[in-house]
């Protein structure tokens, strides 16, 4: 776990329009803090409202052009400023005054004249409090960072034992994490975006889990009640995977549903056509349908890189989007590049067999 961000000198805001006030908290801050020193509400606004920001604002109540009081809803309807603790400061004394200014949701309330000693605790307990706000924020963001950490371990864990299932050392999982990654980047979404997508792609096919294994390494073509079994691993998936708030699953439950949905409507769980089909699922069906044709399975020979982009190309406007078509092939020159390098491990792969089945032709993918 990372440390917290280094201590410095805290900043103190001091908008007080009696120059006396100014020096006296001049003088009795300067030991142990910076000071940023302004007489009129306007300028505390304005003071406020630049970097460095201040760790603390000292706020008189009664001032000429704008009361303490409207200065300090006024910071407080800033976003960059609201979260300032305030201590009021003033020569009024009716307990009226402080219960209406801690009311508002002021740190503190401080009388003059002055106690120096009062003072300076009170300031200092102040910024305690912000520090130990600030270091909480720090291990919860570090808490976060690990758990996300872990769900991505998880995710990726799971479908790698799903790549065990299907019959070895593969690395299909990992490209098509690229692919998708590269498509969602050539259709102009944000990288945080393509970043999530690209997290979410390893649980698309998880739902095979639930297809029996004899039906996954048969050799031959399917009987039309095995094609049955096999189409039901999208809503298998996302039955795994289940309905989440949570903005990574449910994106992995949405690819895990319609990777399989065409653009003309002929797919398969739904028959959802066009924009209808969740976009996730547009672009995993390219990602997973260049990496079915491009790889060496069990049963069946990698196709030539050329010639699967080629096909891919022709079903735009039929089985494909055509906006992630055209970003594959904006981006098919990088999508080579990982193909290239991270290569399966065939030798690890059990039960390797090429031969044509009785049409002739190798098993399509499913």
């Amino acid at each position: 776990m990372s440390e917290p961000p280094a201590a410095k000198r805290p900043l103190v805001l001091v908008a007080d329009d009696a120059e006396d006030s100014r020096t006296l908290f001049a003088v009795m801050l300067k030991p142990r803090y910076d000071t940023r020193l302004v007489n009129s509400g306007t300028e505390a606004l304005s003071a406020a409202n630049v970097e460095p920001r201040p760790d603390l604002i000292l706020l008189d109540v009664m001032m000429p052009d704008l009361n303490g009081y409207e200065v300090f809803k006024r910071l407080k309807a800033n976003a960059f400023t609201a979260d300032i603790p305030v201590i009021f400061i003033t020569a009024r004394t009716d307990d009226k005054d402080e219960t209406w200014a801690l009311r508002l949701g002021a740190a503190d309330f401080v009388t003059k004249p002055i106690n120096v000693s009062s003072t300076l605790l009170r300031i200092a307990a102040q910024l305690a409090l912000r520090d130990h706000g600030r270091n909480l924020e720090h291990a919860l963001a570090e808490t976060k960072s690990e758990l996300h950490r872990t769900r991505r371990m998880v995710i990726r864990r799971l479908a790698r034992a799903m790549e065990y299932r299907e019959g070895g050392l593969t690395h299909r999982v990992a490209r098509i994490t690229h692919y998708v990654k590269l498509l969602c980047a050539g259709m102009g979404v944000p990288a945080a975006h393509c970043e999530l997508l690209a997290e979410a792609a390893p649980l698309y096919d998880i739902g095979k889990l639930g297809v029996p294994e004899a039906i996954l390494c048969k050799t031959g073509q399917l009987s039309a009640s095995e094609w049955k079994e096999v189409r039901r691993h999208p809503e298998i998936g996302a039955s795994i995977i289940g309905e989440h708030q949570d903005s990574l699953l449910e994106i992995a439950r949405v690819m895990a549903l319609t990777h399989h949905e065409r653009w003309d409507g002929s797919g398969y769980p739904a028959g959802l056509d066009g924009q209808a089909i969740p976009w996730p699922g547009r672009i995993m069906a390219v990602a997973d349908a260049f990496e079915a044709m491009t790889s060496t399975r069990r049963h069946q020979e990698a196709m030539p890189i050329r010639e699967a982009a080629s096909r891919i190309v022709k079903e735009s406007g039929k089985q494909f989007d055509p906006q992630v078509v055209d970003s594959f092939k904006k981006q098919l020159p990088m999508m080579i590049e990982v193909k290239n390098k991270i290569s399966d491990e065939l030798e690890g792969i059990h039960d390797l067999n090429f031969t044509p089945d009785s049409a002739g032709e190798a098993r399509d993918d499913a």
